[in-house]
């Protein structure tokens, strides 16, 4: 990530997020990146993508905030949104049993392709807590300085806007979100999708209909949840 890249982000976030990108602990985070591409390492989301959940929602649109934890590590996966993976590439085992819940929940058929760019256009920011990591190797850019930079993005939508649905599946995303203000805001908890806990809670917990409910009761337009 150089300097230029960090200009890429959305100007709508830009100006909530400027004296994150001053702190130390980013340019820190810069300089760690700079490094692993200096030793020949190969990193996903690519640079241009590291951003993509930002671009695609501006901070005035989120409607929904989907918490998940790393980029997937596989070649042709991750592209700056999580949960999801570009066309062509095998559905991950958490998507397919997103996929499930939402047929069970909204009745829409799964889709055969695991892109969610439709859900970030719609509202719905799909924000990892670390945005990069190394081909081959999980949760390797963890404790890089991302999840510090992530957290103040949760933080600015906690304090500046109102309304807004967090979705929060697994004990590592309700933490990051513990300080979420239930008072302002939808807070969705539930066990995570994968298949280790997705039947401990995580089938049958409808948080795409709960979500929209919430939306509707505030006067605001639902999501459209379905995926061609």
């Amino acid at each position: 990530m150089n300097s230029q890249e960090t200009i890429k982000i959305n100007s709508s976030w830009r100006k909530h997020l400027e004296d994150e990108f001053a702190k130390p602990y980013m340019k820190d985070l810069k300089d760690f990146l700079k490094d692993e591409y200096t030793k020949g390492k190969t990193i996903y989301p690519k640079g241009s993508e590291y951003f993509a959940a930002f671009d695609l929602t501006p901070f005035d649109q989120v409607k929904v905030v989907i918490l998940g934890q790393d980029p997937y590590h596989g070649p042709g996966q991750a592209h700056g949104l999580c949960f999801s993976v570009q066309k062509g590439v095998d559905l991950p085992p958490s998507l397919v049993n997103i996929y499930k819940e939402l047929e069970s929940d909204l009745g829409y058929p799964p889709p055969k392709h695991g892109h969610l760019e439709k859900w970030a256009r719609e509202g719905v920011l799909l924000l990892n807590a670390v945005l990069t990591v190394e081909n081959g190797k999980a949760a390797s850019h963890q404790g890089k300085g991302w999840e510090t930079f992530t957290d103040a993005v949760i933080r600015k939508l906690n304090d500046e806007r109102e309304g807004i649905v967090f979705i929060l599946w697994g004990s590592y995303a309700q933490k990051k979100g513990a300080f979420i203000d239930r008072k302002k805001h939808f807070v969705i908890e539930s066990p995570h999708p994968s298949p280790l806990s997705s039947y401990r809670g995580f089938f049958g917990s409808k948080p795409f209909s709960r979500t929209n409910q919430y939306l509707i009761s505030r006067g605001l337009k639902p999501i459209d949840w379905k995926i061609e």
